[in-house]
């Protein structure tokens, strides 16, 4: 077995997605990409991923396993791709070879019904641009004081962001690295982008009345957009989850392929609310909804349709903080968010 090619996960220790399927540890290689240095902008790793983006998961292509014939590669750069790929690749069904004895259930619904709505729930909202939490992260300030704060989180990331593409475009221009027309025009489009929140972060601790016309505009356009953001399209976003999620999981009591992205976005989110992991279902959503604002209100659920007693009227929670409290019990998320996420929501995969 020790023959057998291996995939290789790039990933940051501030990936975003989880996945849970017990695959041996001989099985994957791990390579951590360090994006406080920019590293996911490097030629070398812009041949795997044009996107610069973490996790990408290369693997052997079909019918190249054999150990006579020398393999051939392919990288997924999807994180809901790479999701499918791990579950399809080991399950009951599946002629993978594999080292692992570990239960491999498979996380794919077998109905259309529930299929469709994973589907919905994995590509058009978590996915989806309104619930992209990179752009919540950055744009996690809707007034001065917590203008202040985020960017004394993400003033390091973004220098070094600004610097590693600095010396990319420098590499190129010197002719130390051959680079594309393509990838220039990728690097400075990436830089242009990060200086913007550079400087807008920089001037963070400078008052409003100290800043020159375009800072001022600058910052007003940022706050509104951030405004939009949480308060327009995430509201829609989690309202329709709400909606959707069966509970106590997505659909139902069976675990499923939307689970691990539910489970990792909704982890990170609250950490952007200001929660920690160890709250309860209650507490999370209720800080969510506060740092929101009053324009998300989610329903609750009660036991019963007509409750009789004030006990039974307290137990009502929201599904998705129902959703919570019954992730937080499985062994896979307390190995990732046993303890706590830090500034940089230090989320990985769990293979």
């Amino acid at each position: 077995m020790s023959d057998i090619p291996k995939a290789v996960l790039y990933y940051s220790n501030s990936s975003i997605w989880s996945e849970e399927k017990g695959y041996g540890k001989d099985e994957l290689d791990l390579r951590v990409v360090d994006l406080a240095k920019g590293e996911n902008y490097g030629p070398k790793f812009l041949r795997l991923n044009s996107k610069a983006t973490v996790p990408t998961l290369v693997v052997p292509l079909d019918k190249s396993l054999s150990v006579e014939v020398e393999s051939r590669y392919k990288a997924i750069t999807e994180s809901k791709t790479i999701i499918e790929f791990l579950d399809k690749s080991r399950s009951p069904l599946s002629h993978t070879n594999t080292t692992s004895h570990a239960p491999a259930p498979t996380l794919t619904p077998a109905t259309i019904d529930f299929a469709s709505t994973c589907k919905l729930i994995i590509e058009e909202l978590i996915h989806s641009e309104d619930a992209d939490p990179n752009n919540l992260m950055y744009m996690n300030a809707r007034d001065e004081d917590s203008l202040r704060a985020l960017a004394d989180s993400l003033l390091p990331l973004m220098k070094g962001k600004v610097d590693a593409l600095n010396h990319c475009l420098s590499d190129a221009q010197t002719g130390h690295v051959r680079a594309s027309e393509k990838v220039v025009t990728f690097w400075t489009s990436k830089k242009e982008a990060a200086q913007m929140l550079l400087g807008l972060y920089e001037n963070a601790k400078v008052p409003e009345a100290e800043l020159d016309v375009n800072a001022k505009a600058q910052r007003a356009e940022y706050f509104k957009v951030s405004k939009a953001a949480w308060e327009v399209a995430l509201v829609r976003v989690l309202t329709k989850l709400n909606e959707l999620i069966i509970a106590p999981y997505t659909l139902g009591e069976q675990y499923s392929i939307a689970d691990p992205h539910l489970t990792a976005w909704l982890a990170t989110l609250i950490m952007l609310a200001g929660g920690n992991m160890s709250d309860n279902g209650n507490v999370v959503i209720e800080k969510l909804e506060k740092h929101i604002g009053s324009s998300l209100v989610l329903p609750k659920v009660v036991p019963s349709e007509a409750p009789r007693t004030d006990t039974e009227r307290s137990s009502a929670r929201t599904k998705l903080g129902m959703y919570w409290d019954t992730v937080r019990e499985r062994s896979s998320w307390k190995k990732v968010y046993g303890n706590g996420l830090s500034a940089q929501w230090y989320t990985k995969y769990i293979i």
